[in-house]
């Protein structure tokens, strides 16, 4: 089995894409006006309209009532992205900051609410602990 994406449902597919866009620095596929794909080379994040949501059952799904998941993207220089992400993010959660567990890492939300965790392995512990995964 292969984890293939994480899919966010959102009631403004531009919206999100533009600002995910900025985040991961890739563009994003459109197959349909109301999905979209963003490929990392080591993840694919998804977008896909509340109007999607019919399609996989009714109310199985709700746009930006993300409560629980965290999205989160290891960087080379967590401070720098820190910086480069100022201009364009309305809500920092925690700035950035050494975890018990070795990474530096930065805490925000997206357009909708959602959680974004942006994370450097800065310990001897945590670089080993990431070394060989994409």
């Amino acid at each position: 089995m292969n984890f293939a994406s994480v899919r966010i449902i959102t009631d403004d597919v531009d919206r999100l894409v533009g600002f995910y866009e900025k985040v991961m620095g890739v563009s994003a596929e459109r197959p349909a006006p109301v999905f979209a794909e963003i490929v990392g080379s080591s993840c694919t994040l998804a977008i896909g309209h509340s109007q999607t949501v019919q399609l996989f059952g009714a109310g199985s799904a709700v746009a930006a009532d993300n409560h629980t998941v965290i999205l989160e993207f290891r960087v080379d220089d967590v401070d720098a992205e820190y910086e480069r992400l100022k201009p364009f993010v309305s809500e920092w959660v925690k700035e950035p900051t050494t975890m018990p567990w070795g990474n530096r890492a930065v805490l925000f939300r997206d357009p909708d609410g959602n959680l974004i965790n942006l994370f450097t392995p800065v310990t001897e512990e945590a670089i080993k602990r990431f070394s060989g995964r994409s």
